[in-house]
Order: structure tokens, then C-alpha cells, then sequence
């Protein structure tokens, strides 16, 4: 569904790749989808670049488009969007000042991720070991950029040039500070509420990383002692 195609037309896709080459009444039988909603399906995946219709005789049959084709078809369309789109948009105003709730953990790890990616010069994470292995591709980009990094945590885990800070358990609770500028913090996570604010409030990012700078001062004690 990430790929434009219906739960029923993944369905018959993967039927196809596995099979390579089948008629629409092989696809029904195969998937247990009517005949006239497979053949519907099939006409919509034609369109969608998913398969292609092979003739042979008075046999119809259809072919995959190949996997790793079908994604860069689907990627390319998707970065001639954005293209199309970043021309006509409206000016985009500054961020508002205010909270801003972000609902649904898909969206919240989205946003951390954009986050880290848009930091110019330092980040504070705080959240628990498992959660930071969603973000390794973006904390290794940071490390590679010379950027500082913080990550207060509750298990040991090794970022190079990362300062990492082992404390209490942190439950579902995440945190990100970027560039003293942007906050979000919040519930993530199986089970949790799956909701953040995202600020650029200048009091409430102060007093988040006054927060985390005490939590720090403590662990930093413990470990002296």
C-alpha cells in the first residue's frame, strides 16, 4: 500500500512474482479473489506499472514488473511530485509559534528523523536503547558530519564520537533536542499513547534541556563515584 497498490492488488502481485507468468483465472483461483475483481485489479496494476499483459495466441496472461523496477518507477514519479509541487507551492510561512500534537507513531518517527536530519550542529536524544536503533541511519549521518551528539539512554550502546549517558529505565518516553531550537517529546511506541509536541517555544525548549543537562549532571556524578 506504501506503493500506490490496494491490499487486494499487493496480494495478486505477489501471487505473480511467484509464479512469473499467470491468467487472470489463475490469479482468482490462486488468491481466492473473485474473477471480476481480480481482472478489475489486474487492469488497475497495468496502470499503476505493476504488470504487464502478455499475448500468447488468444491467452492473455500477465508478467511482474520486476521488484526492484516497480520501486524506482514508483520513487522516480514521487521525486517528479515533489518537483512539480516545490514550483507551485505558496511560500511556506515560518513555523508556528505554539505546541504542536503529533498523533501516531508512524508520524513521530518521521518527524524525529527529518529532525535529525535538518540539525546543524548538536542533538540531545533521550529515549530507550530499542528506540534508537529506528535512527541508526541518521545518527551515523550526524557522527559523519562532525556533528555533536547526546544520547541519554538506559542500556549501553556505542555511536563513534557519541557521548552516551546510561541511565534510568526510559519506558516509552522520547525525546529530541535539536540545535537548542526544536523540541519533541512524548509517548512512543506498542502499547503507549503514540503522542508528541513539537515546539519552538525558546521556554519550553529551555526548560526540556534543563531538564536533560540536570539528568546528566547525575549520571555524569555516578559515574565519577
Amino acid at each position: 500500500m506504501e506503493f500506490g497498490l490496494t491490499r487486494q492488488e499487493a496480494c495478486i502481485y505477489q501471487c505473480i512474482l511467484e509464479e512469473g507468468k499467470v491468467t487472470g483465472y489463475e490469479v482468482a483461483k490462486q488468491t481466492g479473489i473473485s474473477r471480476s475483481n481480480a481482472y478489475n485489479a489486474l487492469a488497475n496494476m497495468q496502470e499503476k506499472g505493476a504488470v504487464y499483459l502478455l499475448e500468447e495466441g488468444t491467452a492473455r496472461k500477465y508478467v511482474p514488473v520486476p521488484l526492484e523496477e516497480f520501486c524506482k518507477n514508483r520513487i522516480r514519479r514521487l521525486e517528479e511530485a515533489k518537483k512539480w509541487l516545490s514550483l507551485r507551492a505558496p511560500k511556506e510561512r515560518e513555523e508556528a509559534e505554539g505546541y504542536i500534537t503529533i498523533e501516531g507513531g508512524k508520524n513521530i518517527l518521521n518527524k524525529i528523523r527529518n529532525l535529525l536530519e535538518e540539525v546543524e550542529e548538536r542533538v540531545y536524544i533521550s529515549c530507550t536503547r530499542n528506540y534508537l536503533l529506528l535512527m541508526v541511519r541518521e545518527l551515523e549521518a550526524l557522527q559523519a558530519a562532525g556533528k555533536k551528539v547526546v544520547i541519554i539512554t538506559d542500556r549501553p550502546v556505542t555511536f563513534k564520537n557519541a557521548r552516551v549517558y546510561v541511565g534510568r529505565d526510559r519506558g516509552m518516553q522520547i525525546g529530541v533536542i535539536s540545535d537548542s531550537r526544536y523540541v519533541i517529546t512524548g509517548e512512543y511506541g506498542e502499547g503507549s499513547m503514540n503522542t508528541a509536541l513539537y515546539s519552538g517555544q525558546k521556554n519550553f525548549v529551555e526548560l526540556y534541556k534543563t531538564a536533560l543537562s540536570n539528568e546528566i549532571e547525575l549520571l555524569t556524578l555516578k559515574e565519577e563515584n
